[in-house]
Formats: structure tokens, sequence, C-alpha cells
């Protein structure tokens, strides 16, 4: 019995320290994503604005190729849309 009780007790004072550290975690992984969806849409615009950019070569000039220049634009703002679709699920699933 005696000895029972003290396995017991050994068990659940070296699991204590793993909860206290499990707390620290989540509250660090919520600081990060909440500073990620802050910075996100920032980071977000200056890349559509960046691609605009390299694709304005098409629209204007004396080379323009207006159906190269809106599949270009379709393509990147299809990737950016599954990149912000999957940023979005994974900071649903995170927190």
């Amino acid at each position: 019995m005696k000895k029972s009780f003290k396995s017991v007790l050994l068990l659940l004072l070296t699991t204590l320290p793993a909860y206290s550290q499990i707390g620290g975690i989540e509250d660090s992984v919520n600081d990060v994503s909440d500073t990620i969806r802050t910075i996100f849409p920032i980071i977000l615009g200056v890349i559509f604005l960046i691609g605009f950019l390299f694709n304005a070569g098409h629209f204007f000039g004396e080379n323009a190729d207006l159906k190269k220049g809106i599949t270009r634009v379709l393509v990147f703002v299809l990737i950016a849309g599954a990149v912000v679709g999957i940023f979005t699920y994974l900071i649903g699933i995170v927190v």
C-alpha cells in the first residue's frame, strides 16, 4: 500500500511541471498568431502591388498584350487566394 502511494505521488509530482509548460506555450502561440494576423494583410497588399507592377508592362506600352497581362494577373490572384485560404484555415485550427 505504501509503495503504490509513493509511486502515485511521484507520478503526480513529475507531471505537474508539464502542465505549467503547456500554458506558457499556448500564450506564446496566441501572441505569434495575433502578430501574424495583423501583419499578414499588409504583406499580402505589398505582394499584390509588386505583382501588378511586374505585370503592368503587358498592359501599357508598345508591346501591350492585354490577354497575356490578364492571364498573368488572374494566375497571380488565384495563387494569392490559395495562400490566404490555407493561412486562414491554419489559423482557425491553431486558435
